[in-house]
């Protein structure tokens, strides 16, 4: 199979042809922010990605960031984890948001 890393590459490189921009103009642009990734294990039948709770909280935290930030969960495609992730401008926040999300996830399959 194809890794997500490889995928990533060729759809920057895609978008680089497109635009017509080299890679050290594309970068000058880009600005970093604080990301924290947590994975969570979880086994038998409840999908947590799905469950009502989970996915209000992440509601909750998405509007709570007001566009400050993002938060993604999804399951692996190789392992038995839920990938929590965060990322946004200031750095207490994304790593509280992903602490939270993540310790409600691990509830929810227990």
């Amino acid at each position: 199979t194809t890794g997500d890393a490889i995928i990533a590459a060729l759809q920057v490189l895609l978008a680089l042809r497109r635009r017509g921009d080299s890679l050290a103009q594309a970068r000058q642009a880009l600005r970093k922010c604080p990301q924290v990734l947590v994975n969570v294990r979880f086994g038998g039948g409840v999908d947590p990605v799905e469950h009502p709770a989970v996915k209000e909280a992440c509601a909750r935290v998405t509007e709570a960031m007001k566009g400050r930030g993002r938060v993604l969960l999804r399951k692996s495609g190789t392992e038995p984890l839920v990938r929590v992730m965060v990322e946004g401008d200031d750095e207490n926040m994304v790593r509280g948001y992903a602490d939270e999300l993540a310790k409600l996830v691990s509830e929810v399959c227990a």
